[in-house]
């Protein structure tokens, strides 16, 4: 894949499906189960509904996975720019990519507490119910930890799509911002936990609206690519 284009569209469409999955896995799927601080009411949802938990998770597991591929095809894209920046990117990756995959261990827990009658028989229907929502709980605040490298990772990739010439260099800016404001948003549900999820959401409106458009740059455009650039990009792809 030695034309800079094919790189980044290629990219591209990894971050499309890093989108997809983690839209799936974490707006649907646990929109329709977790109801936070009902411990009854979240179990009967994934008593009902454990096929689609349990394939939420797999879509956790694959957008883990694939966020490193991603990471991986834009290092090959960006470390002509700065190779420290380039391999820090993948490092913040890796390490939000391991807590992602780790993470979904409370949630495929919570369905096989809410499914396997053995845990309401030893603990009570109450019981049982509420070490669901409990893993669940934990999952969510994992999914929470994550977004630190959710937003770490940005800082490194916006450098290098500033200082590249590849990029509008608003782009690179606007990831930068982008993560800060992840940043922002997981302080505020830590120390601000009455209106702090609220806050989140809101604050990283930017962040998202920042990844939106690289993904969409990426696919539409790929890079713009004088041709220094990319003599550079298609010797380092091929070395």
């Amino acid at each position: 894949m030695s034309s800079p284009k094919r790189l980044a569209r290629f990219a591209g469409l990894l971050y499309l499906l890093n989108a997809v999955a983690s839209g799936f896995a974490f707006a649907y799927v646990l929109g329709k189960v977790f109801v936070s601080g009902n411990a009854a009411a979240t179990a009967t949802n994934v008593v009902a509904n454990p096929g689609l938990v349990r394939a939420g998770a797999v879509a956790d597991l694959f957008n883990g996975t694939e966020w490193v591929v991603l990471a991986m095809a834009l290092y090959l894209l960006l470390r002509q720019v700065h190779k420290n920046a380039a391999t820090a990117m993948v490092v913040l990756v890796s390490i939000g990519a391991a807590i992602v995959c780790l993470n979904e261990v409370f949630q495929l827990a919570a369905v096989r507490v809410a499914t396997d009658p053995s845990y309401a028989t030893a603990l009570g229907t109450a019981g049982s119910n509420a070490l669901v929502l409990l893993l669940l709980d934990i999952h969510h605040y994992g999914f929470l930890i994550a977004q630190i490298f959710f937003g770490l990772w940005l800082v490194p990739f916006g450098y290098l799509a500033y200082k590249s010439a590849m990029f509008p260099k608003a782009l690179g800016v606007a990831l930068i911002v982008g993560g800060a404001c992840y940043l922002v948003g997981l302080l505020a549900v830590f120390l601000v936990p009455d209106s702090g999820e609220k806050i989140n959401v809101f604050v990283t409106i930017p962040s998202a609206i920042a990844e939106i458009s690289m993904m969409l740059y990426l696919l539409v455009f790929g890079v713009k690519t004088p041709k220094t650039v990319r003599d550079s990009v298609i010797a380092t792809v091929a070395a």
